[in-house]
């Protein structure tokens, strides 16, 4: 079944950290550039980072450059999401999603225009983080 699944979501303390966790499986995963989406309570779609099928060329949003890490094991089908630092405006609902390319800047509009996500494939079903003390 060509599926991904989110976890490590979960309710955390300002301050704390998280590691989102993104399992892939029915199809290559290391054939795929990935990205995070998160979509805040009441808030549209917001990507927040993505990286090559080989685990190059990784970005970020502004608003979580220098807290968001982003990794992949292919070898594992995983894709990472290292988040630190957690403020109340990072709650949200944390998508995986696989784009179908091995580099998404073949699209000129990605990462940074919505009109990217038609290149989104594929998405999970979200894992929730709550940041609240």
């Amino acid at each position: 079944q060509v599926q991904l699944v989110e976890s490590g979501g979960g309710l955390v303390q300002p301050g704390g950290s998280l590691r989102l966790s993104c399992a892939a499986s029915g199809f290559t995963f290391s054939n795929y550039a990935m990205m995070w989406v998160r979509q805040a309570p009441g808030k549209g779609l917001e990507w927040v980072s993505v990286i090559n099928s080989d685990g190059g060329r990784p970005s970020y949003a502004d608003s979580v450059e220098g807290q968001f890490t982003i990794s992949r094991d292919n070898a594992k089908n995983m894709l990472y999401l290292q988040i630190h630092s957690l403020r109340p405006a990072d709650t949200a609902l944390y998508y995986c999603a696989k784009f179908s390319t091995h580099d998404l800047y073949d699209y000129p509009e990605c990462p940074s225009l919505p009109s990217c996500y038609r290149h989104l494939g594929l998405w999970g079903q979200g894992t929730l983080v709550i940041v609240s003390s």
